[in-house]
């Protein structure tokens, strides 16, 4: 990989309304807006080279990347390492009550059963940058979550995990050179190894 272009989603039926899907059974679409959304970032990035996409398990990303890539024959992968939360007691909750819960528990606490910590969760979003990182595709297109957005786009700048992130914003691309990917990474595995919180 020489260049990474990560996007989030469009706008989802549950993100509209700040409502919380770690659970990729669950069918959750784009809108009509999260599909113009899409429709737009295409257009702009019809002449940007694409070698591979890569998505999470979820249904709106997969839709997302649908769009972005109509009519053009690019291979596709799926990692895992790449999905939402597991939100535990949280699912199908609002956005606002897990990150009040997520501000004062630690990084190791689980949000209930079939939750998962944020601990766990840097882990598996290490692992999946270090997977894109070793392939041999130049360009890669990564459409995914805001979390592992957020949580590169802090550790490209030098920052650590917190306990609450910015949210990366909808259908908008953020590039990032191999260099700057391999350092979040790099960062991102030494906060798993020594957590700050």
């Amino acid at each position: 990989m020489n260049r990474a272009l990560l996007v989030r989603h469009g706008e989802s039926e549950y993100s509209a309304r700040d409502t919380l899907n770690g659970d990729p059974a669950v069918p959750v679409s784009l809108t009509p807006l999260g599909r113009d959304q899409a429709g737009r970032l295409a257009a702009e990035l019809a002449a940007e080279p694409v070698d591979l996409a890569v998505t999470s398990e979820f249904p709106r990303v997969i839709e997302t990347a649908d769009l972005l890539l109509a009519g053009r024959d690019v291979r596709r992968i799926v990692l895992p390492d790449l999905n939402d939360p597991r939100y535990g007691d949280f699912e199908g909750g609002q956005l606002e009550d897990f990150r009040t819960w997520a501000s004062a528990a630690p990084s190791s606490a689980v949000p209930g059963d079939g939750g998962e910590s944020r601990r766990e969760i840097v882990e598996r979003y290490v692992r999946a940058f270090e997977t894109i990182l070793a392939r041999p595709e130049a360009s890669i297109l990564v459409v995914a979550h805001s979390l592992p957005i957020s949580y590169a786009l802090a550790a490209r700048e030098g920052a650590e995990p917190g306990a609450r992130m910015a949210l990366a914003e909808l259908a908008t691309p953020y590039p990032f050179t191999r260099e700057e990917l391999g350092r979040a990474a790099a960062l991102l595995g030494a906060w798993v190894a020594d957590p700050t919180w």
